[in-house]
């Protein structure tokens, strides 16, 4: 089986057997091209295939299907939103009906998965392992706020396909000590889901021009470009920068009020931090997870032992989650 993560600059590849053995290890990436529409796409996907089989040694007969993921906002059949993808600004995406695309051009059964939905199926399946029927949230941060739910090992897709999209839940964020008056809105039109503050485009957009009012003198005010300056954060928050903490404290404190909103629908077995947000050092990553569990009010005695787990290989999380899912059908004969 195969697996294709398809970004909006960058296609991921993976393949795994069927005893559920990766025959890819790292990235193995090439060019998406998105931007110049779906003919050239398709065409840099298979390229790409190709090139993936090649390094794995693999032969186009032995794939079985293929498991294909994308940003959304899409269908559960992959059918993207009449208004295109969120990453895929070309007018020929809207309405464009990526899996059955792929699978004509493959000539392999296709399955979809939105971007979110895989990497938390991957999430999970390395914890828990393919056949497990445990229960977990993931939320995955990085330009926006990507995720999804594992319920006894299956993912939700939902009615429409936008089961997962937990970067759009409202959160009380005007209990997070130490920004008050602040008004993070979301680009989907909301005020205070979770991505307004949980992710690159919430620190360029308000986060870092907030406490940048706070702290004058700081050095990426001079930069004058806050986009840029949203992508430093990180880099100085694990060198300790004291703004950039409390940047990272408010993204974690609003992860808290988030998982507790989880953790009392689901009453899940774990709970997944992945993305970009912390690709960093392992002593980071304890501080941050540490901050997660600050910012949630008091658990219930049953669940404060609810762990919180950094998401495993984070840069191919997404390709494995699609093998994953694609492996989990053919198994169940959902694929010819």
């Amino acid at each position: 089986m195969a697996g294709v993560d398809l970004g909006g600059t960058a296609i991921n590849y993976t393949l795994v057997d069927s005893d559920e053995r990766f025959l890819i290890e790292g990235l193995c990436e090439h060019p998406a091209r998105s931007k110049e529409g779906p003919a050239v796409c398709l065409k840099q996907i298979e390229e790409g295939f190709v090139m993936a089989m090649e390094r794995a040694r693999v032969l186009m007969k032995d794939v079985v299907a293929v498991g294909l993921d994308t940003p959304g906002p899409a269908s559960a059949d992959g059918v993207f939103s009449a208004r295109g993808s969120t990453n895929f600004v070309h007018p020929e995406w809207c309405g464009f009906d990526i899996r059955a695309s792929l699978e004509q051009r493959l000539g392999k059964p296709v399955n979809y998965l939105n971007d979110g939905n895989a990497g938390a199926l991957w999430g999970h399946v390395a914890i828990f392992g393919a056949n497990s029927r445990a229960t977990s949230v993931s939320a995955i941060v990085g330009t926006g706020l990507g995720g999804g739910v594992i319920i006894e090992g299956n993912v939700v897709k939902g009615r429409m396909g936008f089961g997962g999209e937990l970067g759009h839940v409202l959160i009380p964020y005007q209990s997070i000590a130490g920004i008050g008056g602040i008004k993070p809105d979301c680009n989907c039109g909301r005020t205070g889901d979770l991505e307004s503050l949980c992710s690159l485009t919430a620190i360029a957009k308000t986060i870092l021009p907030f406490f940048l009012a706070r702290y004058p003198g700081h050095e990426l005010a001079k930069l004058g470009d806050l986009n840029l300056g949203a992508k430093l954060v990180r880099g100085l928050a694990e060198k300790g920068d004291p703004m950039c903490r409390e940047i990272f404290r408010v993204q974690a404190h609003a992860l808290g009020l988030f998982f507790d909103e989880m953790v009392n629908t689901f009453d899940p077995d774990a709970l997944i931090v992945g993305g970009g947000a912390i690709e960093t050092t392992e002593q980071f990553q304890d501080w941050f997870v540490g901050e997660i569990q600050e910012g949630m009010p008091v658990q219930r005695r049953e669940q404060a032992d609810i762990p919180i787990h950094i998401m495993p290989n984070g840069d191919t999380a997404g390709a494995r989650g699609a093998a994953i899912q694609a492996l989990q059908l053919v198994r169940r004969n959902d694929v010819a």
